[in-house]
């Protein structure tokens, strides 16, 4: 299918057909973001995206709007299904403005090389835009957390310079799966680390929230809290 103006209208009256106005409101109340929400679910926007995969993803990107939450997360996820979308992840990212779209974009992107790919992470950490750090942090959670990367990624987290909520919730739940996976390794980390204080104690607190570490261990975690 060739996208034009026409077309991409009809796509949105299409996703304005198909929301909910409870899931609406749902939404509304957990996601903070200057886009308006339709509220249509995550499985439909995932088949929606599925269907646009097969219809010319590269034009319709070419007449995507940012006015809709929907609308700038269908364009990450149909981003994420290019063979070579470099380009087009470089321009997305300052369009992520919450923790729904970063997150859900992260899921979906697939990388070839964990070990080039370290490069474009430690840019993203360095950036001085908010969700562009946590997009660094979370691919990281979903992709780095082996054996082989732990030094790395207790390295780089102890480089963000941003002290933002959802950056350090980021961090927090990437040290907490690296503990919980690798305690081993990750223990002796957390009791000599420069993490902040915040990092710290959400850490411990998400170990302590998994049901896959035992009570005795989150007895002795406690006593790495800051007071």
């Amino acid at each position: 299918m060739k996208w034009s103006k026409e077309k991409y209208q009809e796509f949105v009256n299409y996703l304005k057909k198909i929301s909910d106005s409870n899931y609406q409101q749902f939404q509304k109340k957990i996601i903070n973001t200057k886009y308006e929400i339709l509220g249509v679910r995550m499985p439909i926007l995932r088949k929606v995206v599925k269907e646009i995969g097969q219809n010319n993803p590269q034009s319709f990107l070419e007449f995507c709007q940012n006015k809709y939450y929907e609308e700038v997360l269908i364009k990450g996820l149909v981003i994420t299904i290019l063979d070579n979308n470099d380009f087009y992840v470089k321009n997305y990212l300052k369009e992520i403005d919450n923790w729904a779209i970063c997150d859900s974009f992260c899921n979906s992107l697939k990388i070839k090389d964990l070990d080039e790919y370290l490069l474009e992470i430690n840019n993203y950490l360095n950036s001085e835009h908010e969700y562009t750090v946590r997009v660094g942090l979370v691919l990281l959670l979903n992709n780095y957390v082996e054996e082989k990367y732990l030094k790395t990624i207790f390295s780089l987290v102890e480089q963000i310079k941003k002290d933002d909520y959802y950056i350090n919730m980021a961090s927090s739940w990437l040290i907490s799966e690296c503990f919980i996976k690798y305690p081993d390794i990750t223990w002796p980390y957390l009791k000599n680390n420069h993490l902040t204080k915040f990092v710290q104690n959400k850490t411990i607190s998400k170990i302590r929230d998994s049901y896959r570490v035992n009570k005795e261990i989150k007895e002795s975690l406690l006593k790495y809290r800051y007071e």
